[in-house]
């Protein structure tokens, strides 16, 4: 079993100073320290330097610690062995986690995923078009924006892309390359890369919210949350909610003009103004504004897309989403 510093080594994780501006004054002692798992270049950091750039945190009656993480993987095994209190994941796998009976609770961060993106001037025009095409897709057969694709085609195209394109696997830097040099015709990316590649002329061929509408989503959901143990809910409620009122705070101040950019911007590694902008709006764009009920109603459908193509390699045991995994962001959520 491994210590806590070796525990610390394999996730490739270790504290940072907090994010306090400079001259800010330290958060008073009765004030609960929250540890949220940071990703490099993950937008996360960016909500948590607006909420120490501002003293939201302070406000609110808690001090945020961001700690660095190496990546997802290491994110997972950092909240899993308790060395940060929340980290952004994937709705997959927090309701993998609750149904496995690790009682976690769900808030939705961002509704902002990934498109199938082509060349400006590519003559794909339509999902059918892709049959006998280069596909690149980031990540692995398992991908949830690629089993979706998949049902899409096949459900509404009768093209099995599987076995009547030609895709391919990677990482979305070296899909992004490939894209750029003709290598492929098309790349299902991240949103991230996806911002990077409009900013340079490319164009979407279908998003993420397009693909999940086939299905008859009704609206934006955020595949992407928050991820509380709900012991700690119970044990600091107050710490908690502050915590989610914060976020929200954070994410309208950005919304509310640029001032709150200044902190963000050195973050975000924008190599030009078109790719700031871009990665600027596909963030706000993804900014959470529905009811709990809603986006688990609109969840439901794609998990049961996603259980019956994926199966248990993918969502575990369950085969609808868990009860009670949701959390509203109030205190006793």
């Amino acid at each position: 079993m491994l210590s806590r510093r070796g525990l610390m080594a394999a996730a490739g994780l270790w504290p940072i100073a907090q994010l306090r501006p400079a001259g800010a004054q330290t958060a008073a002692p009765q004030a609960s320290t929250l540890k949220v798992g940071l990703l490099p270049f993950g937008t996360v950091a960016w909500e948590a330097a607006v909420i120490k750039a501002e003293g939201i945190d302070a406000a609110e009656g808690l001090s945020l610690e961001g700690v660095r993480l190496a990546g997802s993987d290491a994110a997972r095994i950092a909240f899993q062995g308790g060395q940060v209190d929340t980290i952004v994941s994937d709705l997959l796998w927090a309701a993998r986690l609750r149904a496995e009976g690790r009682s976690v609770k769900f808030l939705p961060y961002s509704s902002t995923e990934g498109a199938l993106m082509v060349p400006g001037g590519s003559a794909l025009r339509s999902v059918a078009d892709l049959a006998g095409k280069r596909l690149g897709v980031a990540g692995g057969p398992l991908d949830k924006n690629w089993l979706l694709l998949r049902a899409r085609a096949r459900e509404k195209d009768g093209l099995d892309l599987e076995r009547e394109a030609k895709p391919v696997f990677g990482a979305p830097p070296l899909l992004m390359r490939k894209l750029e040099s003709g290598e492929l015709d098309a790349a299902l990316l991240y949103w991230t890369f996806c911002a990077r590649l409009e900013a340079r002329g490319f164009r979407r061929l279908i998003g993420a919210d397009g693909i999940a509408a086939s299905f008859g989503v009704e609206g934006p959901i955020a595949l992407l949350g928050y991820v509380f143990d709900e012991a700690l809910l119970q044990r600091e409620p107050r710490t908690i909610a502050g915590f989610a009122r914060a976020s929200a705070r954070a994410k309208q101040a950005l919304s509310s003009g640029e001032a709150a950019w200044a902190p963000v911007r050195p973050l975000m590694a924008a190599e030009d103004e078109a790719t700031y902008a871009t990665l600027k709006r596909a963030f706000l764009e993804g900014i959470p504004h529905r009811k709990a009920a809603a986006e688990r109603a609109d969840a439901e459908r794609l998990y049961a897309v996603l259980a019956r193509l994926g199966g248990e390699r993918l969502v575990g045991a369950a085969a609808t989403l868990p009860e009670g995994l949701y959390w509203d962001g109030g205190p006793n959520g």
